[in-house]
């Protein structure tokens, strides 16, 4: 069974195109015009095992906020759909993720019901081309598109590049173990019967 979705969102502030395959190699092929957030991305790609083909073109003369914002639309939309009934999974996935003197958390809930929370201490306001705030704007759109309860926090760290990438990072291992299937479950890992 191919886990693969293509979402499309074209609006006046930017137009996007991304292909996901959840059960990939790590495989992608990834243009954002924000030079930092396509790294992030293919680190989220890379450490989850996922294939990610992500076009966007953006107003980045405005800054970086509608691309990055919008992206996470498209990814949590891409993510829910790739899922599918999530009959079989395990549901739930966590990671702690080491990245030189950094320490991030991220725990998932692929429950439905979307909630970002979200504990990152950014010492300065951009890394590359990508403003800092943007981390949470970009998670927190990926939660309500997936509809999944997502906890990211770094334990530690100072420098901002080694956190941003631990989060991507951290995040990508965790929905890796969540989508994962267990033989032991039959239908959804759900006392309600449904998720």
């Amino acid at each position: 069974m191919s886990r693969i979705a293509t979402i499309e969102r074209n609006t006046k502030e930017t137009k996007i195109r991304v292909t996901l395959e959840l059960d990939g190699t790590g495989k992608s092929k990834i243009d954002t015009g924000i030079g930092f957030f396509d790294h992030m991305l293919d680190g989220f790609t890379r450490h989850g095992l996922f294939d990610l083909s992500a076009k966007c073109q953006g107003d980045v003369h405005v800054d970086s906020h509608h691309s990055i914002e919008d992206m996470g639309i498209v990814l949590g939309t891409a993510i829910r759909e790739a899922i599918g009934d999530k009959k079989g999974i395990v549901r739930y996935g966590s990671c702690m993720l080491p990245m030189d003197e950094t320490l991030a958390m991220c725990a998932i809930d692929l429950s439905g019901r979307p909630y970002l929370v979200f504990d990152a201490p950014f010492k300065g306001e951009m890394v590359g081309a990508m403003d800092t705030q943007m981390a949470r704007e970009f998670f927190y759109a990926v939660s309500y598109a997936a509809g999944m309860n997502l906890h990211l926090k770094i334990l530690y760290g100072e420098n901002d590049h080694h956190m941003m990438e631990a989060l991507f990072k951290a995040f990508a291992k965790a929905l890796d173990a969540a989508t994962r299937f267990d033989s032991r479950i039959t239908d959804v890992l759900s006392t309600k019967g449904t998720l």
